[in-house]
């Protein structure tokens, strides 16, 4: 074969090659353009950062979120008084606590977290088993606390008790479910397969919840503690949950008239120490509430002159900065009529800057805390920087 044939040959096979090759690319890119490549390993795949993952709620939000539904509760007893707690599991009223709490009450009264006070009845209560039912047509709607009516806890699992011990309104105490299927005797109740925690229960924690720290779900009843108050003990509402939905759809005793749908709030009327110490309480609330970033309940505890002065979205920008109240020096006093609270506290807060630092302010602030339609209210304010 010549040279030149040969030249010849390889450049048309060359041609050829190129052609061939143009086409398929053509096809391929035609082909595929529009087809994402997905990724077979972590390394290679590629991260949405337009959406954000939802963070956990971290154990202060989960407190608070939870102590909403959580009551304190009065009851009135033919030779004096007592005390416990109780907490909100449905949309008709409807509060789990102690048999032991409300047992020969002649009158009931609940206090929520923000200080409002409503009459409840007995409707349904245990012989045996230390659980009652009572309903509250003032809280009916409210939101109440999700129950895990099935899952059972495990030893080691972390728990917030929340409760009025010593009628010290919401009350928390954590730890952990230290153990499991306990047993005893507490005439005339008898407590069969309950949890131990490592949190102690005390008098007026008995009805409060059991929270599982993670999820923030009622798990059990804080139902008695020991003398030296190192552990408590508490029934599991999987054990419960079928008698109480049976008082609620049934009630065995229901004197609360059924047929307004209306609240019942409880006569206000509060002197002395009670009040001082129920307006103290509602200024703690207040701050708590905007350390969580709660603004809606924060703001729902001003007065409605107050709320006509300055509109939830001005209040909220007052506050988006502030990361956390610590409130001290709270103090009390009433005014010469005896209808007003005067209430004064110092006020350390963390705020970030506009340049996205985190500063420390130091305030003196006073409140006038006083009823309105019959609901405990921060009528006014003001706050002096410190530093």
């Amino acid at each position: 074969m010549s040279k030149k044939l040969a030249l010849l040959l390889s450049l048309t096979s060359s041609l050829f090659i190129l052609v061939i090759g143009g086409i398929g690319f053509y096809f391929l890119h035609d082909s595929y353009s529009n087809t994402a490549v997905k990724a077979t390993s972590s390394l290679g795949k590629k991260t949405d950062t337009s959406e954000k993952t939802a963070e956990e709620p971290n154990l202060k939000s989960v407190i608070h979120e939870t102590q909403k539904s959580v009551v304190q509760i009065e009851v009135n007893l033919k030779d004096g008084s007592s005390s416990g707690s109780g907490f909100l599991y449905n949309s008709e009223g409807d509060v789990i606590t102690n048999a032991h709490v409300v047992k020969g009450a002649q009158k009931i009264t609940v206090k929520t977290s923000d200080a409002k006070q409503f009459e409840a009845q007995i409707i349904g209560m245990g012989d045996i088993t230390d659980v009652a039912v009572i309903r509250v047509p003032g809280l009916k709607e409210n939101p109440p606390l999700t129950v895990a009516e099935e899952r059972m806890a495990e030893v080691g699992d972390n728990i917030i008790a929340l409760g009025s011990p010593l009628g010290l309104q919401n009350t928390v105490t954590t730890g952990i479910v230290s153990g499991l299927d306990r047993e005893f005797i507490l005439e005339p109740y008898r407590y069969e397969h309950i949890y131990q925690i490592s949190a102690p229960i005390t008098k007026g924690n008995s009805g409060g919840p059991l929270i599982d720290a993670i999820t923030g779900e009622a798990i059990a009843i804080n139902s008695a503690g020991t003398d030296s108050g190192a552990i408590g003990f508490s029934i599991p509402l999987p054990n419960v949950i079928d008698q109480i939905k049976g008082w609620s759809d049934e009630p065995i005793k229901l004197t609360v008239d059924d047929e307004s749908k209306e609240e019942v709030a409880t006569p206000q009327g509060l002197t002395g120490e009670d009040f001082k110490n129920n307006a103290t309480y509602l200024i703690g609330y207040f701050y708590e509430s905007l350390s969580t970033q709660d603004y809606v309940t924060a703001y729902s505890l001003l007065g409605s002159r107050w709320q006509s002065e300055m509109v939830y979205e001005n209040f909220r920008k007052g506050y988006i900065h502030t990361l956390n109240v610590e409130v001290s020096n709270m103090t009390g006093s009433l005014n010469q009529t005896n209808d007003e609270v005067k209430v004064t506290a110092t006020i350390n807060a963390n705020e970030r800057t506009e340049d996205k630092k985190t500063t420390t302010s130091l305030y003196n602030v006073t409140y006038q805390v006083g009823y309105e339609n019959d609901q405990l209210k921060i009528l006014n304010g003001n706050a002096q920087k410190l530093k």
